[in-house]
């Protein structure tokens, strides 16, 4: 799944556009590399953004292509 679809479904970040801007940015590290929106998202990648003051990290335990609100949170683990 490419990283800004894993970030949007996973309810990280809102919208798709502002995670795809994000990446663009070089806000979103992905294993303690910048990387694109269509980077590949893997289970146990840790992912490190930088989105306003606080800086978030987490770890990817499931990818799912569909996920309710309830579901959304078990995608990952924060760090």
């Amino acid at each position: 799944m490419r990283l800004d679809k894993y970030l949007k479904i996973s309810r990280v970040i809102k919208r798709r556009t502002v995670a795809n801007e994000a990446c663009d940015a070089g806000r979103v590290i992905v294993n303690g590399k910048p990387q694109r929106a269509s980077y590949d998202v893997k289970i146990g990648d840790e992912i490190e953004l930088t989105l306003g003051s606080k800086p978030l990290k987490i770890r990817v335990t499931a990818i799912n292509e569909y996920a309710k609100k309830e579901d959304a949170a078990a995608m990952y683990e924060q760090i």
